[in-house]
Parts: structure tokens; C-alpha cells; sequence
């Protein structure tokens, strides 16, 4: 070991604080960089913007390629980086932490007109990486601009605020009073609303890339998680605003967020583009499974018969077919979430529902339910039974329907067992609901149904995170049940062809 000469870069070293202010390691920096016309970094010219710097890693790559890019046109090397640092790249920090890290990575030092700071022209301690303390603008409890709770984040002036100075204002361009170029970065992913955490909290990449269209640069470039291509809370209008973009002139999707980001889980993976106001045409999309190869093709990210963006290019044949048959959609039959109105806690938080403990026995006007019981990790099913006036929506009360669990492990294409529900039973929040059906046969044969690979195959190529929500399905066609359906009858139904039977074949497991 002590022959081994390593010196790492310490940018490659930090720790991400959270899930939703994550560090960009320089590899995948100088991948991003490379996507961009090289030629901007032989452009005296050329501004670049990082509106959401963190560690300063975009501004210090952006600043070594333009310092040997100008070699030629700015012979002398102080004069050659007093230009780039100030004429040329730009930072918005998102902390005063780290702004202080941003400069120290970038100037070499924390304080851009210190004696130790690369940059030799500076007049004041921030240079061009900015950071000003931003507050939420607060309208019935939601911030207007990036709609944080006001009970989360309303705080005092000794804590951080999650005001992100580029996206909390109505014009950025007066925060340097100038254009730019190339507005490239890792924006924070997330913010608390108050209606939970994880897959409930508020996205806010979205808000990043809309505000950096505002400023009409030459290009964008952005890494995010790749939730916004199938759901997510809120999402719906960004990711038509996606789909219908003709300037999205490549983007590279990782199934596996570590593979970009190493240590840090993002359930379905994150994704990077570049957007150039001169691209009018299809996507370059790239894209890399869990397993597998990286598969490529070029195409509109908007189809006829998906009203999400189809990730593996290897789905839309199979895709196609089904669509040409023009049937209802699986959605129909299922539920949003809370089907009966009674919430996921109902075993561990009875006394919400006038219980010490939720009754494993009838009695009177009660009705039998499913739900869980424990906390993440070791929970398990139970099965109780509640006043009949606690629930709501009991329409099809006294049919059959299925209990399907709303959530398990995104690379899985086996579910958990799904219930069959008699009549007189209902479910918690845990389950969505499938039917109902007049006949305890329609609803087994449905239940056979979604066995199918092919079935599963169509609910896999919709997922992107854990919880499925209705939407999930609406790939699925919505078949007659007065029959079974077998694999081998849907490939026939919808013509596929050896190829993209082997394609459902090798990529969804069997259940035994």
C-alpha cells in the first residue's frame, strides 16, 4: 500500500447529504460536458451557467476545458483564468455551505478575492458563484413558487430555508443581468409538502429546467431522476411539456441510479439531456437496464398509445400491436388509492378509528378487511374487521373483486399474492382495488390474467417506482373474463413475433 501512489479527487470522495441534494461525481460531470458541442470551449465567448451549484464541480470541469481550449487565443495563463472566472462561468450556490465549497473548488479558495484564490480580478469575497439568502413566499400554507409546506420549512434565520434562489423569483436573468450560453447542473430533486416523504414528497427538478428555459440559453443540460418519464407527484404537465419537446436532442436514462450516482437509491433511475434551441427533430435516447447492455434509438419521446415516455425502444413493437386493437384499458377496472377510505395505519393506529385494537373477530354490521400491520420492513398482512360505517365507496360491496398491493420492489416482476375479495370484504389504503365482478369466476379468471407474463410484462414496462398508482396500468387491455387467458393466447391474440415473445419471455420470471 505505501507504494501505491493514489491521490483521489475530493470531489469523487463527498458524501451526498440526502436523497434530495445529491453531489455530482466528475466522471459523470465530464459525460454530461462531452454531450455538448466542443467547440464552446474554444469560444472566449461562451457563458455558462451552474444554477444550482453544490460542490462547484460543473464550474471547476466547465473552467478546465475552457483553460485549455483558449490556450491559443489567451497565451498567458493568469490572464487566460482571470477571463474564464470572470467572463465566462457563472454559479448559483444553493447553500451558503456550499457556496463556500463551490469557491474552494472552483477559485481554489472560499473567498474569491483572497490571496490564495486563482482568479486574480475579483473585487468581492463571492466572484461569480453567488449565494443570497432566499425566502419561501408563503400563500394558504404552500410556498407559490416551489410549493413547500409552510410548516416544514418556515424557520428562523440560523436555519436553511430550501428557497433556491434561481427558481424563487420571477426574473432570473437579474441575478447576473446577463445571457447565457450553457445552463448546466444537478438541481435538488425534492422538497417536503407536508403530505409525506419518499415517493409523497413535491418534486422540484422540474421547476429548474422551466425557469432555465425562461432565460433562452443556446443549451441545457440537466441530471434528474428519470420518475418524471411514468409518474410522480405533480409531474403530469412537465412531462407532457417533455414528450411534445422537439429541442431534447439526446438523452441517456440509467435504469439503476448508481450506476451514475454510486451509494445513493433512486427508485427508477435518473437521467441526463442536453436540449439545443437549434434541435428540431427526434431524441438520440440511450438507454441502460438494471442488466444488460446500453440500447439505443432515435425517436420522438411522445407515441400514439402511451401517454408516458417508453424507456427501452425494445417495448414500442409490442406496444403497437396491442394499441391497433384499440380496447379498453385495464385502468378501468382499478381503483385510486384509499379505495374504501380507510388509511394504510389502520392495525398500527387503531384508535384513529375508535379502537384500543382493531377486532380479529366479526360482530354486528362489521365488515371483514385486509390491511397491514408493522413498520417498513416487517410488516405483514392481517386481516380484521371495522364498524361498517368507518368505510366509504361500497358500491360494489357484495361482489367479487382483487386486492392488489400498491407497492413492492421496482425491478420485480413478480408481485405479492394478490387476494381475491368476497363479498362483504374491503381493503386498506395497502391495496388498490381490481373489478368489480358479478361472478366468482370472472374474477379468478381475471386473477389468472394478471399472472400472465405477458400481463406483468405490460405493468413492468409502465413502473418507475415502488408505489403503483392507477395509471400504472393503462398499458394493460382490459380482456372478456368470462374465459381464461393464457400466455400463449395473448401472443397469438396480438401477433408478436418470436422475437419480442423472447424479449417478455427473458425479461419477466415466472411464477411458480
Amino acid at each position: 500500500m505505501l507504494n501505491i501512489n493514489y491521490n483521489p479527487d475530493v470531489l469523487s470522495c463527498l458524501s451526498n447529504l440526502s436523497n434530495d441534494e445529491v453531489f455530482t461525481p466528475p466522471k459523470l460531470v465530464n459525460e454530461i460536458l462531452d454531450m455538448l458541442p466542443q467547440d464552446l470551449f474554444q469560444n472566449k465567448e461562451t457563458t455558462f451557467l451552474d444554477p444550482v451549484t453544490k460542490s462547484g464541480v460543473f464550474l471547476r470541469e466547465i473552467a478546465k476545458r475552457l483553460n485549455e481550449g483558449l490556450k491559443d487565443q489567451i497565451p498567458d495563463q493568469q490572464e487566460r483564468i482571470n477571463h474564464i472566472f470572470t467572463k465566462q462561468v457563472y454559479g448559483i450556490a444553493i447553500t451558503e455551505l456550499t457556496s463556500l465549497l463551490a469557491r474552494r473548488s472552483t477559485y481554489c479558495s472560499k473567498y474569491a478575492n483572497r490571496e490564495y484564490s486563482v482568479c486574480t480580478d475579483f473585487e468581492n469575497d463571492q466572484g461569480n458563484i453567488k449565494y443570497e439568502l432566499t425566502e419561501h413566499t408563503w400563500k394558504n400554507g404552500k410556498c407559490v413558487y416551489c410549493g413547500a409546506s409552510e410548516s416544514e420549512y418556515s424557520r428562523t434565520d440560523d436555519l436553511e430555508t430550501y428557497a433556491y434562489q434561481f427558481i424563487h423569483t420571477d426574473e432570473p436573468q437579474k441575478i447576473f443581468n446577463m445571457k447565457f450560453d450553457v445552463i448546466i447542473g444537478n438541481p435538488p430533486y425534492q422538497l417536503s409538502d407536508g403530505g409525506g416523504t419518499g415517493d409523497s414528497a413535491k418534486p422540484i427538478y422540474q421547476l429548474f429546467i422551466q425557469q432555465a428555459k425562461r432565460l433562452k440559453p443556446k443549451y441545457i443540460s440537466m441530471i434528474i431522476p428519470s420518475r418524471w418519464m411514468k409518474g410522480g407527484k405533480g409531474l403530469n404537465a412537465f412531462r407532457d411539456e417533455m414528450m411534445n419537446d422537439t429541442k431534447i436532442k439526446v438523452l441517456f436514462d440509467f435504469e439503476n441510479a448508481k450506476e451514475c450516482f454510486p451509494g445513493v437509491n433512486l427508485d427508477g433511475g435518473v437521467c441526463y439531456f442536453v436540449w439545443d434551441k437549434t434541435h428540431d427533430s427526434e431524441t438520440e435516447f440511450y438507454y441502460k437496464p438494471k442488466e444488460g447492455k446500453v440500447v439505443s434509438s432515435k425517436r420522438y419521446l411522445k407515441s400514439d398509445f402511451s401517454q408516458t415516455v417508453i424507456r427501452d425502444f425494445r417495448q414500442l413493437s409490442i406496444l403497437e400491436k396491442i394499441h391497433k386493437f384499440q380496447e379498453t384499458k385495464f385502468t378501468e377496472i382499478v381503483s385510486s388509492r384509499k379505495p374504501y377510505g380507510i388509511s394504510t395505519d389502520l392495525f398500527n393506529s387503531p384508535l384513529k378509528y375508535g379502537y384500543n385494537t382493531i377486532p380479529l373477530k366479526s360482530f354486528k354490521d362489521s365488515l371483514k378487511i385486509y390491511g397491514v400491520k408493522g413498520n417498513k420492513g416487517g410488516a405483514k398482512r392481517i386481516i380484521g374487521f371495522i364498524d361498517k360505517k368507518l368505510a366509504h365507496n361500497l358500491s360494489d360491496l357484495n361482489k367479487y373483486k382483487l386486492f392488489q398491493s400498491y407497492a413492492y420492489t421496482t425491478t420485480s416482476t413478480i408481485p405479492p399474492k394478490i387476494i381475491l375479495g368476497l363479498p362483504g370484504e374491503i381493503c386498506t389504503e395497502t391495496f388498490l382495488k381490481i373489478g368489480h365482478f358479478e361472478t366468482k369466476q370472472e374474477a379468478l379468471n381475471c386473477l389468472e390474467y394478471t399472472k400472465t407474463k405477458f400481463y406483468r410484462a405490460l405493468l413492468f414496462f409502465n413502473r418507475i417506482q415502488k408505489n403503483l398508482s392507477q395509471s400504472t396500468f393503462n398499458l394493460i387491455p382490459l380482456l372478456n373474463f368470462n374465459k381464461t387467458w393464457t400466455d400463449t393466447e395473448l401472443y397469438e391474440k396480438y401477433n408478436l413475433n418470436d422475437e419480442e415473445i423472447k424479449f417478455i419471455e427473458d425479461n419477466i420470471k415466472s411464477i411458480n
